[in-house]
């Protein structure tokens, strides 16, 4: 198992292990306030062994909730709720880390489980959602509101305001969601950014809003808390968002103080994605050389693996079931020396991830993410509940 199960510090933060839990949509509180499921799913994998434990896409506003279901991190009675999860998860000795989110335009849906489709009506609990343009997500809230100059900036103050309140309820890494069509994505791609202001046109317009969140929530957390990024690094669709535009702002993110680049792909507009094993890990790969920072990579990463000299070892992430919650997983393939399954067998939606840390030589970083493709090679849009009626309770984020 190689360096899997030995500790990693990022900046003052040390985590027990390489085995991380990506981020889990639960569609499960209510006014975005976490309870006793958060609880137990969360808990479950820090009892388990996990080194590193993050929460679902958070919602930094109302609106920037994917669907009503959706947690969030906007006001003291969720950062009161949040911390109670938090110290549970430190109990058992693992390192807490919140996702901070916003949905843009495809935010207002309905989670999946109600058997309806698409956005949610203002009369059935919806909202309006915001974009960086008047521009839809197929099938999703038709009615998305190009967000002024005046918007733009309180979204730069939420993140900020939810990172103060992440780290005051106890969490020790924060990681902000730039992908799979989300509203900061949404932002950095010219297939769903058409302002022509300072925000849109031109690769550095439209790459401002998410340097000036990262700035900001640096500002405002402590020097030694890690601030990690996740990005699509292609849309996968002539005229997109590219890789070569992803190297570039990965080396502006690592200039502003980001600690590590998630990447994932798609999820901004619909795509034939090549589905095949490790088919992103060549883009964490390129972002890490070419970048010099931290990269993480996840998608159909099914066997362990060791590719190139001893420095750039890949190893396995077992497959997780996508209801069950349990959290032993880390314990049953540490004590099995190997490759192990969930109770269910293997799933097909679920891909386990890995992350590989560049300026870490003991070995790379081994993240749980949840799958965003099929993986018989269909499309489905990156993690969102309205396009696969088949996802489980946890669809990759």
């Amino acid at each position: 198992m190689g360096q899997l199960f030995t500790p990693i510090t990022l900046r003052e933060v040390t985590v027990r292990n390489r085995v991380w839990v990506a981020p889990m949509c639960q569609y499960s509180a209510a006014d975005g306030l976490p309870d006793d499921w958060h609880l137990v799913h969360l808990g479950s994998f820090a009892r388990g062994g996990a080194g590193l434990v993050f929460t679902e896409a958070t919602a930094v506003t109302p609106e920037g909730r994917i669907s009503p279901q959706d947690t969030g991190i906007w006001n003291d009675e969720q950062q009161a709720a949040w911390a109670g999860i938090v110290e549970f998860v430190h109990r058992q000795g693992a390192t807490a880390g919140m996702q901070l989110g916003h949905a843009g335009r495809k935010a207002s849906t309905y989670s999946g489980f109600t058997g309806r489709r698409g956005g949610v009506a203002d009369a059935d609990g919806g909202w309006r959602p915001v974009a960086p343009s008047a521009e839809p997500f197929p099938g999703l809230r038709q009615d998305p509101k190009a967000l002024d100059l005046a918007g733009v900036a309180g979204i730069v103050t939420a993140f900020g305001d939810a990172a103060e309140r992440a780290i005051a309820a106890g969490f020790d890494v924060l990681e902000i969601h730039a992908a799979h069509g989300y509203l900061l994505h949404q932002f950095l791609s010219p297939l769903s950014n058409h302002r022509d202001d300072a925000y849109g046109g031109p690769f550095d317009n439209r790459a401002r809003l998410l340097l000036e969140i990262v700035r900001e929530v640096r500002s405002r957390v402590a020097a030694g808390v890690p601030v990690i990024v996740r990005v699509s690094a292609t849309d996968w669709v002539e005229g997109g968002w590219t890789d070569d535009e992803s190297v570039r702002l990965a080396g502006l993110l690592r200039g502003e103080g980001a600690d590590l680049i998630d990447t994932s792909t798609g999820g901004n507009v619909l795509a034939d994605i090549p589905v095949e094993p490790g088919y992103q890990v060549p883009f964490a790969r390129r972002i890490r050389a070419e970048a010099d920072i931290p990269t993480g990579a996840v998608g159909l990463i099914t066997d362990q693996q060791e590719h190139g000299d001893s420095s750039e070892v890949r190893a396995l992430q077992q497959r997780e079931r996508g209801g069950d919650g349990r959290g032993d997983r880390a314990e049953r393939q540490h004590e099995g020396g190997g490759r192990t399954q969930s109770d269910a067998g293997d799933q097909p939606d679920a891909e386990p991830g890995l992350c590989e840390q560049r300026d870490v030589p003991a070995g790379p970083v081994h993240r749980d993410c949840w799958g965003d493709e099929r993986a018989d090679g269909g499309q489905r849009e990156q993690g969102h509940p309205q396009v696969d009626a088949e996802q489980s309770r946890h669809p990759g984020r």
